[in-house]
């Protein structure tokens, strides 16, 4: 245990009884300084900066004398730091086990087979005039028809292609547009008692319908027209109002109907004035796990047998795979394995696979609005739908050539089309959140795009570091968690195109978010030796104002994710960000760095290594740095925060919370800090805090905590125990704040041998 130096009193506790208690006495200041990541670097209390070595007057002042908006900062880096690791945690727990970066998001082009096949065989020469047409062969109306259900609204539809000949049919793709008009036209086809065969036909030539002498090529048959997705294939329809009448009365003599299918641009060009006359039904998707039941036991099918299916696909992850994967073609692919005895979880699983995934829609979106929104969402993902659209909005522009106005961008109403991989959910408590159906659906997007739209990549960094300056805090910690899910792709890379900087600028905010984006780096077992090494290189750096900075946020980063999961990793690097002789501008981010630390739950671990750095129990800069950060975490109150340690009072730092479970640790801290000369009046000044302020807000249970702490420091000496006398008689009787509980302590103390 410590003995106190032989010397002659001083004002932090004289043997003299007779000493006045000095000025000290009076409330200490409570504002803890916030610092930037080195004492004259970015905090608002001392200068600028400077290249040397930094003294020990001014690293103390910066500790000590910060302002209510560092405290804001410190607070704000707190919740990000929160929200950073359940992010984290949430990207390397889930569930699936799947990761990125695997073989399939790095392979050759694949190509996607989805829609209808408008490059299909032609008609020769000869066929009959209103464009070529390819009937549908037995085989594929069979799957179309056979074990087809029945979407909502069907009977509404079948009435109105019934009546009036011609439907528009719209939905998302893979919501059964084809299906169900093929299912339409057949119904229709037979309540006509068409006697040319009732054969479907798809149109081919999408233009042809809209020309002025168009007619059926043949009768009493029913036509299917796809409108190709997006923007240029509904345009053309424009005119279908001007030519609906014509075109109907063409269905009507030949005995036809024709039903055209498409998305979102379709279902708009048909909602424009003068369309009132065309009859349209919005197709809703039906759940693909009644389409799988479907097809996989037919109509029939026993009560238990569907039970029995339905816990089987449960139970193996087939439906989860189709809630995030919606598309009645994913049913149908899946029943095929069941009829075929195939093992369907596998199938499923390959089919959920995020890389997969996201390799076929980046290879079917390339235009800047799909692909802004898209990351937008990757970045941002859980936000509010106007934060991710606003932010897509920006991200659009930088990807996209100058306009001359706004552009017309309504995210909204292309989800279903362009994002079914996104969703909105209603949140009773705000506004719609973004959200992707699988949970690691976002992080591949950014890797995928990061390492794979090369002509992109710069602005996307300038995009994402912009939002590091948002003002929401959840945007700025969600920009910073995104950064270290780039540098999942390439380390070095990352490191040395932005990391460097962000960890060097003179932003403290940038370095916080530094900090972040390597925590959510390394928490990866595949990266986090590469990270833990560049941080150690910092913590080692020398005296330079790029050098501080970059050791500042090494133990910025170290409190953080990192030293949760490795905090004799992170204890060392914080060790070699402090022991750096005469220079002293790193201690304010080590005591930072253990107060993150605390506050993460290793307590055990940063007490021990500060009775470790401190063993000498002398006046040398490593045992004074070592005792100031104690103190320092000492006055930290506790900050209840989403993913924080679930133990705590708020307002009370997290080391008197945690006193009972550490009292040997802490006391002997307690006796060395009263012990050391330079930091004498600092304890004092810290345990009054402790016992006026904090032990209020604590109750009981904190002031019996003081009271054995108190027992414990008194033992250690004689001279410890008269100092504590001495000063909670002091504080008792302190004319301008008399404290009860000082007094209280003193009188239990007084009692013991």
């Amino acid at each position: 245990m410590s003995e106190e130096p032989t010397a002659a009193p001083s004002a932090g506790g004289p043997t003299d009884r007779s000493e006045p208690a000095p000025a000290s006495t009076s409330a200490p200041d409570t504002t803890g300084g916030a610092p930037t990541g080195a004492p004259e670097g970015g905090s608002r209390g001392p200068g600028p900066e400077q290249d040397g070595p930094v003294s020990e007057d001014a690293a103390m002042r910066s500790l000590q004398e910060g302002t209510a908006a560092d405290d804001a900062d410190r607070s704000d880096a707190q919740r990000a730091g929160a929200i950073a690791d359940l992010i984290a945690r949430r990207l390397n727990d889930d569930a699936s086990g799947t990761r990125i970066g695997t073989l399939a998001l790095f392979n050759d082009t694949v190509s996607f087979g989805g829609g209808f096949n408008a490059g299909g065989e032609r008609h020769p020469r000869g066929a009959p005039r209103g464009g070529t047409v390819l009937p549908l062969g037995a085989a594929e109306l069979a799957d179309h028809t056979e074990l087809f259900v029945q979407p909502e609204g069907y009977g509404s539809a079948l009435s109105a292609l019934s009546e009036r000949r011609l439907l528009v049919l719209t939905g998302p793709s893979g919501s059964g547009r084809e299906a169900t008009a093929v299912n339409l036209l057949a119904e229709a086809l037979a309540l006509g008692g068409a006697d040319g065969g009732g054969v479907c036909h798809r149109l081919l030539d999408p233009a042809a319908v809209l020309a002025a002498d168009w007619e059926p090529p043949v009768k009493d048959s029913g036509y299917l027209l796809a409108v190709e997705d997006g923007r240029a294939g509904a345009r053309d329809f424009e005119a279908l109002p001007r030519r609906l009448p014509a075109v109907v009365a063409a269905l009507r003599h030949h005995g036809c109907h024709l039903v055209l299918t498409g998305g979102q641009d379709l279902a708009v060009t048909v909602r424009a004035d003068g369309t009132e006359a065309v009859a349209v039904h919005v197709l809703t998707p039906v759940d693909p796990l009644a389409v799988l039941e479907r097809r996989a036991l037919g109509h029939g099918g026993a009560p238990s047998a569907r039970a029995a299916l339905r816990a089987a696909l449960a139970s193996g992850g087939v439906a989860d795979t189709l809630r995030e994967m919606p598309a009645a073609r994913h049913a149908a692919r899946l029943a095929a394995d069941v009829r075929a005895g195939r093992d369907v979880v596998a199938a499923a699983a390959t089919l959920r696979d995020p890389s997969d995934q996201v390799r076929t829609w980046f290879d079917r979106h390339r235009n800047p609005e799909a692909v802004a929104f898209a990351l937008a969402a990757a970045v941002l993902e859980d936000s509010g739908y106007l934060t991710v659209a606003e932010a897509a909005v920006r991200l659009r522009a930088a990807l996209a050539a100058p306009e001359p106005a706004p552009p017309d961008v309504r995210f909204r109403d292309r989800l279903g089309d362009e994002q079914q991989w996104i969703r909105l959910d209603a949140d009773a408590s705000g506004p719609p959140r973004v959200r992707f159906r699988s949970p690691l659906l976002g992080q591949v997007v950014l890797i995928y795009a990061w390492t794979g739209l090369d002509g992109w990549r710069e602005p996307l960094l300038s995009w994402l570091r912009r939002l590091l300056d948002h003002h929401d805090l959840e945007v700025r910690a969600r920009a910073a968690v995104a950064a270290g899910i780039l540098a999942w792709a390439d380390h070095h890379y990352a490191v040395h195109r932005f990391l460097t900087a962000w960890a060097a600028a003179d932003s403290w905010q940038l370095r916080q978010a530094a900090a972040t984006a390597l925590g959510v780096a390394g928490s990866r077992e595949d990266s986090a030796e590469a990270v833990w090494e560049l941080l150690h290189g910092w913590a080692r750096g020398g005296s330079s104002v790029r050098q501080r900075r970059l050791a500042g946020t090494a133990a910025n980063t170290a409190g953080g994710l990192l030293g949760r999961e490795a905090p004799a990793r992170a204890v060392a690097v914080l060790h070699d960000a402090l022991d750096r002789d005469d220079d002293w501008g790193t201690l304010p981010s080590v005591a930072w760095g253990g107060v993150h630390l605390v506050h993460r739950g290793r307590v055990t671990e940063l007490l021990d290594a500060y009775l470790d750095w401190s063993a000498p129990q002398d006046q040398s800069p490593m045992v004074v740095k070592s005792l100031s950060a104690f103190l320092f975490a000492t006055g930290r109150p506790y900050e209840p925060v989403t993913g924080g340690p679930a133990e705590g009072v708020s307002g009370v730092p997290l080391l008197l919370s945690a006193l009972p479970a550490h009292e040997e640790r802490m006391a002997e801290l307690w006796a060395r800090s009263l012990a050391c000369r330079p930091l004498r009046d600092r304890a004092l000044a810290a345990l009054r805090e402790w016992i006026d302020v904090h032990a209020e807000r604590g109750g009981r249970p904190a002031l019996e905590a003081l009271n054995r702490l108190l027992w414990d420091v008194s033992r250690t000496s004689k001279s410890h125990r008269e100092r504590l006398l001495w000063w909670l008689g002091a504080w008792a009787e302190d004319r301008e704040r008399p404290s009860r509980n000082a007094a209280l302590l003193r009188d239990a103390l007084a009692r013991t041998t």
